[in-house]
Parts: C-alpha cells; structure tokens; sequence
C-alpha cells in the first residue's frame, strides 16, 4: 500500500513536472498543464492514477487549500483596504449575487422549477481562487487589478456560502410545509464563517506570538507549516470553513506580526509540490464522462455564471470608481470554480434530491471547463491590464 501511494505520487510529480514545461511552452500558464496532466493520468483518459488513489489522497488537497487560503489572508493588510475602502467587497457582492441572479432567471425561463434553480444557481456564486492565485504568483502580477482581484477571491466564499444559506432555505421552504428550521438554516452560514474567522484570528494571535521565540529560518518554517496544518484540523473538528480559517489566520499575521512579509516567503519556498500535486490531483478527478450528461441545464450554467460574473464585476467596480483595468478585466479572472461549488453541490442533493444527479453533473461539468480555460483567461486579462510582462 505504501509504496502504492509513493508510485502514485511520483507519477503525479513527474507528470506535473512534465506538463507544466509543455503548457509554458506554448505560453499558457503552469496551473493548466497540470489538470491536464492529472486528467490524462487520471482515471477518465489513461487510468494511471485509480480513482480510490485519487480521494485516498485528499489530506494533500486540504493542505494545499490551507496554504492557498493562508497566501490570500496575507494580503489582507489595513493599509490597503484603508487606500481602497469598500470596493473589494462591493465587488464580489456584486458579481456573486449577478452570477446567482443570472442562472436562475435564465433556467427559470427555460422552464425549469423554482427551487432547483435557485439551488443551483447559488452555486453559481462560489469561485475558486487556487487557479488565480497559481497564475498570480508564476507571472508576479501586480497592479490594481490583482490586488482587487486576491480580495474579492477571498471575500468570494463567504458571499457564496451566505447566498447558498439562503437559497437552501427559500428551496426547502418551497419543496416543504415545514418551516421548523428555517432560523437556522439561514443562521448556520454565518456561524459558520463567524467561528471560522473568530479561530483563525485567535490563532494568528498565538502565531505572531510564539514567533518572538523562533529567529532562524527553518524553525520558522516549521512554524508556519504547523499553524497552517493546527488550522485545518480545528475547522474539521468546530465544522467550519478551512479557507475562511486560514485567511483569517493569514491576515492576523499580516497586520500583527513586523515579518510577515518574511514568513510569506520562507512559507512558498516549500509550497511549490504541494500545489502541483493538488493541481494534477484535481485535474484526474475531473471527469470527461459527465459533458453529454449536462443538455441544457448545463449550457445555461456555464454561460450565465460567466455572464454574471464579468456584469458583477463590472457594475461593482463603477459603482465604486475603480481604475478602469480593474473594470475592463476582473470579470474574465472570476471564471474558476471548483471545491467550494462542488461541496456545495453535494448539500444540494439533501435539499432537492430529486434533481441531486443533474446538479452534481453539472457542477462538475462547468468544474472541468472553468478549471481548464479559467487560468489561460486569467493571464490574458492581466496581461491587458498590464499587470504582468508582455514576454510572459
């Protein structure tokens, strides 16, 4: 078994490794090479990695996912919000309400039921920012436009999860007379992200504090690692938000601790394989086998959520008279969706389990092609924004 999983996980670094050269090759970003590769190896092409292989090894994911969150938070520093005031959160309430809004009137026009549209068009609200943020570290990105975009990722989920709250709620109430559970089922996002936030700030509290007794840089190291590791298994153990958590952690840390800047850097020195095998390891649970399954319901999906996202976007930055980069182009960086919505899409199946096969499909349908077209988008609009080198 263990040298199974170790076989595995070469195979997954050395594809990696080897579709991330192809994809910088023809200029596209390293992220998109590798779910390919984790595609071509994966159970729905070649078959290397077995599917059980696949979900044995979603400790890795959540790491991952943590350091991701962790890198977001980082970013969250009151200087900056002091410079742009609400804009960021203007913004992603915007386009993830347009997204939500979007999809359920073009299925409700379509003559699709109520409560499954406004399931499934909450889901349109989530985005995912492991890809942006990918794509954002390989090119060195910096401008308005990425700065906008790290806070509205990461304002996102909350948005998202607070939407789908309600939506469930308003589609139990209507699938159902009983309305026992109404209360909380509106209250249980925002405990969710409450407790998420209220931990993940006591334990940046305690990080920036025992650092005062760790000066080299391994140790420090082996700090951060540590913390980012006690913050995912606490948000398992409270039922919170690991993300949510672990930004919150991050931007304590940035605001709190004077070398912050430093931690970043020492913690993306290690990170690099953790991300990759995250990537191909999301690539190979894409499967190609649900597209002719999706019809219509799936058309819709796709090509609203994109339409309301880059709407949102838009109308939120003017509102708030953002710089025109960041009008013009936030829109097409939001297209990425994956972990948020597909859990999500899992809850769905309790509150509409009659249409519970279509949403998962679909769901992971528009996962496999926001998740393979999303980062090349990303870098195209940061390259127009100027935001990144042009021989990039």
């Amino acid at each position: 078994m263990e040298f199974d999983v170790l076989f595995y996980l070469a195979c997954i670094l050395f594809s990696g490794l080897l579709f991330g050269k192809l994809a910088k090759k023809v200029k596209l970003p390293n992220v998109t090479g590798y779910l390919v590769a984790g595609l071509i190896i994966g159970p729905s092409v070649l078959g290397l990695i077995p599917g059980d292989t696949v979900s044995q090894m979603t400790v890795l994911s959540d790491m991952a996912l943590g350091f991701i969150a962790f890198s977001i938070g980082s970013e969250f520093k009151l200087s900056y919000f002091k410079r742009v005031g609400f804009t960021p959160i203007v913004i992603a309430i915007m386009e993830a309400l347009c997204a939500v809004l979007f999809v359920i009137l073009g299925l409700s026009f379509t003559g699709h039921g109520l409560p499954f549209s406004i399931v499934l068009g909450a889901i349109a609200a989530a985005t995912a920012p492991a890809a942006t943020i990918m794509v954002i570290k390989q090119y060195k990105a910096k401008g308005p436009l990425t700065e906008t975009l790290l806070s509205v990722v990461a304002l996102d989920d909350a948005v998202a999860l607070i939407a789908f709250g309600f939506a469930v709620t308003i589609a139990k109430s209507m699938e159902s007379a009983q309305t026992g559970s109404v209360l909380m089922s509106i209250l249980n996002p925002f405990i969710e992200i409450l407790t998420a936030v209220v931990v993940g700030a006591l334990l940046g509290v305690v990080f920036t504090f025992v650092l005062r007794f760790f000066k080299s840089t391994n140790n420090r190291l082996i700090l951060s690692i540590a913390f980012v590791f006690a913050a995912i298994a606490v948000s398992k153990l409270v039922n919170a938000s690991s993300l949510m958590m672990c930004m919150s952690m991050g931007a304590i840390l940035c605001n709190t601790c004077k070398i912050s800047d430093t931690i970043m850097k020492v913690t993306d020195t290690v990170t690099p394989p953790l991300f990759m095998v995250f990537f191909v390891l999301s690539g190979a649970e894409l499967k190609l086998s649900v597209i002719p399954t999706i019809g219509i319901v799936g058309i819709i999906y796709v090509v609203l959520r994109v339409g309301g996202k880059m709407f949102g976007a838009w109308a939120g930055a003017a509102i708030m008279k953002a710089p025109d980069t960041v009008r013009k182009y936030l829109g097409p960086t939001l297209i990425p969706q994956a972990g948020v919505a597909i859990g999500l899409s899992l809850v769905a199946e309790s509150v509409v389990p009659q249409y519970a096969s279509v949403i998962r499909a679909v769901v992971l349908c528009a996962t496999l092609i926001y998740e393979i077209i999303g980062p090349m988008i990303t870098k195209i609009s940061l390259k127009k924004a100027g935001e990144i080198k042009p021989a990039a």
